[in-house]
């Protein structure tokens, strides 16, 4: 029914057509002004809007006009891009200058560290490089420390990784992406967040509920975009370097280099390391990891602005190595055997992607662009007594088509992707091999009306070997009631096939027996996972005492038609089997965002989650995961001065509410939890200063509070007995941290 109703819509959208005035105008070249000659192809469009126009044959063109839409852009290939005011329905006639006259003009101008948008029709918003720079910011999985949108915790005891949620699920049901190639997943899923350093990223798009259908089906909460660095953009050279009282040690260095006049080039390379030995709470287990990793990263751009093309090219390479468990284990002599428990876990992966793009020059709203990617991804890891070894082999194609409909205010993109993955997994002795591979066709139509109603709309058609055909629609829509607030809301559906191991690898730092209810599915005996998700948000910007701020309002809900249950509640077992009955994730989050006075600002955020899900002894909240959480953020810097010197302060706090653990009530009294975990509080803090434009330091705590879970590894005096486990993981583990580093650079 749901899919009757919105494929319906989907047809009727593009119907929506509401009356507009039009500007009417000529753009013409300076260099022959008597002649009056017109630049045909030349791009106008409205200041912050997605509206716009091309000039004809002639040099005319006609654009929609509304009174509250006062700057009109023009852009020309090899031009001076222009930005007049426009005051009425006056015919303009405009000439523009070539490039050629110009002397060289440098406008510096600060953008906003978070910046959310009131024309875009998804609920999506950018953090940027000042915002991750507000924290350590180490790699992909800290860099939203201080974002109240994403929740990030300890995935288990042991391995030190964290993990992160939105709207209350888990990254497994995000789709999680590199300059819109997606890229954790499957084998990746567990440490893959800790592969891409902090320092890599140019910007973070974090879109909420439903996705685009342009980046495949498997989003059902959301997509987070990373994107990298640009050898064109970043700086000649960059050093980064951080040491932590927690025994971490890391250095990024970044070189960049202009080969030649439409080539750049750029060798980013990563090395962290912990050699030293922590157990705070004296249960003879590592509080974090031992790990050295070494990450290179080598990228190629390519531009050619005057023809249309742009391109980029990576090559990468990630060791990785982990070792953890008893204090006095060595693998050299206890691995495999019960002297003492550890594990160690290596990871090797190779990959290579490839982005092409080409705007048509005379038709700057018209474009196409493919995307290659493949990666090669070894994990080989034991547990104690359990080995775990994972390989993926991945191919991903994507070849898409932008243009509009009569004008820029209806736009589309299409195009096909193909997909390929080759799992060889080992399970202590079994194997878990599988193959998968889909081709897809996608349509995606947006429609603005430049008042007051944008919508979006998208189908995309999979065939895939072990899923079937299957049909994966998704609807955006935008509307301004009034100055400065904006409603939204969408609809989507997202199909994902479950990796169950890699995605839950916690469990083999345990005891509990594996159990999986084989009901004949292509996936581990499994079915794939089906879910839909809705969503409302209200944003508001306003000016309260001449200072500006914001608030939001969102509600979205998931619903699973299919869902394999990870069921956790039997502490000698895991099972896992298909959902029977009802599984529903509701999020409710209001965020206030506010310029307390000149560089000085304020966030807060209010979540309430409600997680339920139908496991075969009875309805239950989803475990380890807090109904309530309270977010603020306080930053401040004191006004640059010339050469950039400047100090730069950020406190966070954070307020975990209190949170339902899973029943232990089998278990022999000293290893039984209680049925909730005690709320608590984190406090994270940096203090940056700025000496130059050139060199810098930073100083800050993690968990100042010094917060620190009592027994979070059930049964470390007999590790090899019936009741060890380290996977119920509700707070930090390792106490307050203190962490120090500086950055250097060279433009």
């Amino acid at each position: 029914m749901k899919k009757n109703i919105l494929s319906s819509f989907a047809l009727l959208f593009p119907l929506i057509i509401l009356s507009q005035n039009n500007l009417k105008g000529m753009i013409m070249d300076r260099e022959n002004p008597k002649n009056n000659l017109g630049v045909a192809g030349a791009t106008v469009n409205w200041l912050n809007t997605n509206i716009g126009a091309i000039t004809n044959e002639k040099g005319w063109f006609t654009i929609p006009y509304k009174k509250e839409y006062k700057k009109l852009v023009i852009s020309y290939i090899g031009y001076k891009t222009d930005t007049i005011t426009v005051l009425g329905l006056t015919p303009i006639h405009h000439y523009i200058t070539p490039e050629s006259n110009l002397a060289e003009i440098t406008i510096k101008s600060k953008r906003d560290a978070v910046q959310k948008s009131l024309f875009a029709t998804a609920n999506t918003f950018t953090v940027n490089n000042d915002e991750l720079l507000k924290a350590a910011c180490c790699n992909l999985a800290e860099s939203f420390e201080t974002n109240p949108s994403i929740d990030v915790s300890f995935s288990d005891a042991l391995t030190g990784t964290k993990q992160i949620q939105m709207l209350g699920l888990k990254s497994p049901y995000l789709q999680i992406m590199q300059e819109n190639i997606p890229s954790i997943r499957g084998a990746a899923q567990a440490f893959g967040l800790t592969f891409t350093p902090g320092t890599w990223v140019e910007s973070i798009q974090i879109t909420k509920g439903a996705g685009s259908v342009v980046n495949g089906y498997e989003s059902i909460s959301g997509q987070i975009n990373a994107e990298l660095v640009k050898p064109f953009s970043d700086n000649a050279f960059f050093l980064n370097a951080y040491s932590s009282l927690n025994g971490r040690l890391e250095l990024n260095t970044h070189f960049n280099k202009t080969v030649s006049e439409k080539w750049q080039t750029g060798l980013y390379i990563h090395g962290n390391y912990r050699g030293e030995k922590f157990d705070k709470n004296n249960d003879n287990f590592l509080d974090a990891p031992l790990s050295n990793q070494i990450n290179v990263m080598n990228r190629w751009q390519y531009t050619d602005a005057q023809n249309g093309w742009v391109s980029f090219v990576n090559f990468r390479f990630l060791n990785d190595e982990k070792q953890t468990g008893e204090l006095n284990f060595n693998p050299n002599t206890d691995k495999g055997t019960t002297n003492a428990w550890g594990s160690e876990i290596d990871t090797k992966r190779f990959e290579t992607s490839a982005k092409i793009g080409y705007v048509f020059p005379e038709l700057p709203y018209q474009s196409f662009g493919l995307q290659l990617a493949y990666s090669n991804h070894q994990q080989d890891s034991y547990f104690g007594l359990n080995i775990y070894d994972i390989k993926q082999e991945s191919l991903y194609s994507n070849l898409l088509f932008n243009s509009i409909i009569g004008d820029t205010r209806s736009k589309f993109k299409t195009g096909i992707n193909f997909t390929y993955d080759n799992f060889e997994e080992l399970v202590n002795a079994i194997n878990y091999n599988r193959k998968e591979n889909s081709i897809g066709a996608f349509f995606e139509y947006a429609f603005d009306n430049l008042d007051n109603f944008s919508v979006t709309a998208g189908i995309r058609v999979d065939a895939h070997n072990l899923l079937g055909t299957f049909i994966t629609p998704r609807v955006h829509l935008r509307y301004v009631p009034w100055e400065k607030g904006v409603f939204r809301a969408s609809i989507g559906r997202g199909k994902r096939s479950a990796n169950i191991f890699a995605e839950n690898q916690q469990l083999f730092a345990s005891s509990r027996q594996i159990n999986i209810d084989d009901i004949g599915g292509n996936f581990y005996g499994l079915n794939a996972e089906t879910a839909w998700n809705f969503g409302v948000s209200y944003l508001q910007k306003f000016n309260l005492f001449e200072n500006k701020g914001d608030i939001t309002f969102d509600f979205y809900r998931t619903d699973f038609s299919n869902k394999v249950v990870v069921d956790w509640e039997n502490p000698q077992a895991i099972s896992f089997y298909n959902l029977n009955g009802k599984s529903i994730a509701d999020s409710f989050q209001v965020e206030v965002n506010y310029e307390l006075a000149k560089n000085l600002n304020l966030r807060t955020a209010y979540k309430y989650f409600d997680i339920s899900t139908d496991y075969k002894n009875g309805n239950l909240q989803k475990p380890i995961q807090p109904k309530d959480r309270f977010f603020a953020n306080l930053s401040y810097e004191t006004v640059a001065k010339e050469n950039g010197n400047q100090w730069k302060f950020d406190i966070t706090y954070n307020a975990i509410g209190k949170q339902r653990l899973p029943n232990t009530t089998n278990n022999p009294i000293q290893y039984r939890l209680p049925e909730y975990a005690d709320n608590y509080s984190l406090l994270n803090s940096q203090i940056t200063k700025v000496f130059s434009n050139k060199f810098e330091v930073y100083f800050g705590g993690e968990n100042l509070t010094n917060v620190q879970q009592e027994n979070p590894v059930l049964g470390n005096d007999n590790p090899f007995g019936p009741n060890f486990d380290t996977t119920i993981v509700y707070s930090p583990i390792f106490g307050k941290t203190i962490y120090a580093g500086l950055r250097f650079k060279i433009k």
